[in-house]
């Protein structure tokens, strides 16, 4: 079952949050360029393609082991942009130049109900990033020590960072908050905070993200190299370096279309939390355990699973029934490759 059904997803999975990772780096691009040039005419698909230039270059990295010093720039970067967003909330909240905030919720009933669902399929996808440690681990032993130490570290940063800006950002503009909080600092073409605030939170999210979108796809590396690679030849010989350069840029260009295409990132946060992270981090889990340990069909735990399980499996079917419905709706609205 993890060869032919959790290793796919979990690949997907990844590959997903690299397309994620273009589309947010080029809008982050495209909101210095409007703050420097207003009446600029360049469009957000050249953008994306910008950033996924400079992904090109860097997924050409070997190996998990050499991003060990990018990991660590991306937390301090995770940390400063977060910072960055949710103290422009404040400022803007606090302010006389923010927008009139209403709590209220858009839409028709049945809007609102797959809009709940929507919601937890991207809660899922936010939640999830424990994969990568989860995965990276599985690569040397000992395996439970490291999985738990990188679990621990990665949802300790995930609930400090998410939850301070979420809360910040709903305060600050209530039910116009963009996906992308930082999109909520221009209105109607006024900076909300000055310039260089909105030039260097940007910048931030750009550089974290070039490190997060390369860390994502080598889980898709590790598997096209296993199968291109020749193991008996050194990892910098012709035979390796030219396969490698050559599945990686497919890769990254591949990712880098479907990222410009379709620019919808909280719609493709909702899909990879739909049919990703919904059932790997709660419907396999409670599942592996009633199979590995079989627990009495009389005992609590055995039950809390099956439950844990029903409840889960019915959530990610509306959450994907939700996500797909969402994508269908906004792709109504823009065409491809649309400058949103």
């Amino acid at each position: 079952m993890g060869r032919y059904y959790v290793g796919p997803i979990q690949f997907a999975v990844c590959y997903g949050a690299v397309i994620g990772c273009a589309l947010l780096g080029g809008q982050c691009m495209k909101a210095i360029y409007e703050v420097s040039r207003p009446n600029g005419s360049m469009k957000l698909y050249e953008f994306v393609t910008i950033f996924g230039v400079l992904l090109l270059i860097l997924a050409q990295m070997p190996s998990f082991h050499s991003l060990r010093h990018i990991n660590m720039a991306s937390l301090v970067l995770c940390l400063a942009y977060s910072a960055c967003a949710a103290a422009g909330s404040i400022y803007i909240g606090h302010s006389s130049k923010g927008p009139e905030k209403s709590y209220t919720l858009n839409g028709s009933t049945v809007d609102r109900v797959f809009g709940v669902f929507n919601s937890i399929a991207i809660i899922a996808t936010t939640f999830g990033n424990g994969i990568i440690p989860e995965i990276q681990a599985t690569l040397a032993p000992p395996v439970k020590g490291k999985m738990f130490k990188g679990l621990c570290i990665c949802y300790v940063i995930v609930c400090a960072t998410f939850f301070s800006v979420a809360i910040a950002g709903y305060w600050a503009f209530g039910n116009q908050s963009d996906g992308m909080i930082l999109s909520n600092f221009t209105s109607d073409g006024r900076n909300l905070v000055p310039k260089w605030f909105i030039v260097i939170s940007n910048a931030f999210v750009i550089l974290q993200l070039a490190a997060v979108g390369v860390v994502y796809l080598q889980p898709t590396n590790e598997v096209l190299e296993k199968t291109l690679s020749d193991p008996k030849r050194g990892q910098f010989s012709a035979r390796n370096v030219i396969p490698r350069l050559i599945s990686r840029s497919i890769s990254v260009i591949i990712g880098t279309v479907i990222a410009g295409m379709l620019p919808f990132f909280g719609d493709i946060n909702a899909v990879i939390g739909a049919f990703g992270f919904l059932p790997l981090d709660f419907v396999l889990p409670a599942v592996f355990f009633n199979l590995t340990f079989k627990p009495s069909r009389k005992t609590v735990i055995f039950w809390l699973n099956v439950s844990i399980v029903a409840v889960f499996v019915v959530l990610a079917v509306i959450g994907s029934v939700a996500a797909v419905r969402q994508i269908s709706l906004d792709a109504k609205n823009y065409k491809l490759f649309a400058n949103v």
